[in-house]
């Protein structure tokens, strides 16, 4: 007579049974040789590896580029900026003695004497301002230059004009007149000079 076996899969059953088995002997195991041992059981860790944002900075400043100039040109330049300091000089000399005439710091002949001393030296500084000029050769070096001539010629011309203010019998308005005229003619002349400069160093 057959068996009749109500359940037709039994290893449904069985295999499930297997499998918890393995996993326990297994665990077992690895836990007693790292008992006996005396091993330490340590998770694994994979390195993560950081990539950092760098900011690259670029070099935005501006590199100045040396222009070389003939000799003659340079020549120029050191000349005029010479009869700048020159003129500042003039400048603050007839400055000095206006103020001093006002202060009644000197006498009237010792002002005079300085006013006339004024009018000598603005006559060489037309001289040594108009020869020998700029080379030929730099069509907008002569142009300015014609400009500084100008200019060194109407201070020339104001100095003389503060010696007849000094002189003249009305109450100093000639001679206020004049100094304007030689303050402003000089601030003229002096930025001349300085934009001839600066033209010539920016190229």
């Amino acid at each position: 007579m057959e068996t009749f076996n109500s359940d037709p899969k039994p290893g449904r059953i069985v295999l499930p049974l297997v499998l918890i088995g393995m996993i326990a002997t297994t665990y077992t195991f690895i836990n007693r040789v790292a008992t006996n041992n005396d091993l330490e059981i340590v998770a694994e860790e994979t390195p993560v590896e950081t990539i950092s944002d760098e900011t690259v900075v670029e070099d935005t400043s501006t590199t100045t580029t040396t222009t070389t100039l003939p000799d003659n040109y340079v020549a120029y330049l050191e000349e005029i900026t010479a009869e700048k300091i020159q003129a500042t000089e003039l400048g603050k000399d007839v400055l000095e003695a206006n103020e001093n005439w006002d202060n009644q710091s000197v006498s009237y002949q010792e002002a005079k004497d300085e006013f006339r001393a004024f009018i000598e030296t603005a006559a060489n500084f037309v001289t040594t301002v108009s020869e020998p000029g700029p080379p030929n050769e730099f069509a907008n070096l002569v142009t300015s230059h014609e400009e500084l001539k100008t200019l060194v010629n109407l201070i020339s011309a104001d100095t003389v004009e503060l010696l007849a203010g000094l002189e003249s019998s009305d109450t100093g308005e000639q001679r206020a007149a004049a100094l304007d005229s030689f303050n402003k003619n000089l601030d003229q002349f002096i930025k001349k000079i300085e934009e001839i400069v600066a033209s010539a160093t920016s190229n």
